[in-house]
């Protein structure tokens, strides 16, 4: 039967398996970004087997995408830090719920440094939602090692990344931090960090030490 499935037959598959994919996309900007591909490609079927209903249905799906990717890019977010205090209830929670996907990008993480009196941690907060958690160890030489920053799926578009080593950079100079350091093994993290300004510092097997310097930004500046 598959056989004499026409070109245009497999294009309006493929839009329609593209589609379905869009809607297994746990974060909210590449499932829009799928999605527009999807619909892009059903207009382009739409319009080469003459059906306007289906062009017309698939534009308007491409406009409703456009639109909120627009308004993503470009809103302004409210972001703020706060500090996790010592045996505090909901991290404990938190990290139990997301503790397999915590495990896919940072394999290294000790669920047992919030203990440790040297750890800095701080939820991230966006929209005053908790959007993600922040974990990092002093170092003697002035260096802040960055042990996990975990966004929750919803929101892994790196606003939350460049807040934290960008525009909450000045948090950690007035802390007295000189550089952040983080090792990773992890593929995906790997390439998250060099997005966040990090550089490969050094490397030993599968694990790649990164480093970035911290401004020392006048904290009264604004």
């Amino acid at each position: 039967m598959f056989l004499n499935v026409s070109y245009l037959d497999w294009l309006g598959y493929s839009a329609s398996f593209v589609i379905v994919i869009s809607l297994l996309m746990s974060s909210i900007i590449k499932l829009r970004w799928v999605n527009l591909a999807g619909a892009l490609t059903f207009c382009a079927y739409g319009f080469l087997i003459g059906s306007a209903p289906v062009c017309v249905s698939n534009g308007m799906i491409c406009a409703i995408d456009i639109y909120y990717l627009y308004r993503i890019y470009t809103e302004k977010e409210y972001f703020r830090v706060l500090e996790i205090k010592k045996d505090d209830l909901y991290l404990k929670h938190f990290l139990a719920y997301y503790k397999n996907d915590i495990r896919h990008f940072f394999p290294d993480f000790n669920f047992n440094c919030c203990e440790d009196e040297n750890t800095v941690s701080f939820y991230i907060l966006r929209n005053m939602v908790t959007a993600g958690v922040f974990m990092g160890k002093k170092l003697e030489d002035g260096s802040l090692m960055v042990m996990m920053d975990f966004a929750v799926p919803e929101y892994r578009d790196f606003k939350i990344g460049s807040y934290i080593y960008g525009e909450n950079e000045k948090y950690f100079a007035h802390l007295g931090y000189t550089n952040f350091c983080a090792e990773s093994r992890a593929a995906k993290h790997q390439t998250y960090l060099v997005k966040m300004g990090f550089s490969l510092k050094a490397e030993t097997g599968e694990k790649r030490l990164y480093v970035k310097p911290i401004k020392n930004i006048d904290i009264f500046q604004a």
